[in-house]
């Protein structure tokens, strides 16, 4: 596991913004993903009877409907050990198969860093 202090500045940033939409919403799950230019993307889980996506793909799903072209880092705040490959999915379409994915606890503890090849 690693403390929250030893990531990168913009790492630790999109950790805090998936908590806060997490907790701001009382979702299972927030997310939060960094495009090539730097602007984030937050979301939590959706969980309409009609439409039920994940965190972290409800993020993907924003920054592509705002004209994103590429992602840099995205992050998962979650009780799961790990993204699943739907999650990573979306992530690889938009950012390639390097682009890391870092899965935190809901303390901001970071438990995993996978890619999303």
């Amino acid at each position: 596991m690693t403390q929250s202090t030893d990531l990168d500045p913009e790492d630790r940033k999109i950790i805090t913004l998936a908590r806060s939409a997490r907790a701001r919403n009382g979702v299972p799950e927030g997310a939060a993903v960094r495009d090539d230019t730097g602007r984030t993307y937050v979301a939590g889980t959706v969980g309409l009877d009609s439409l039920r996506l994940s965190a972290l793909r409800t993020a993907v799903a924003m920054a592509v409907a705002s004209g994103a072209t590429s992602l840099e880092a995205a992050a998962v705040v979650t009780d799961a050990e790990a993204p699943s490959e739907e999650d990573l999915a979306a992530v690889r379409d938009l950012g390639g198969p390097g682009t890391p994915v870092l899965v935190a606890a809901p303390d901001g503890t970071v438990r995993r860093r996978v890619t999303a090849g």
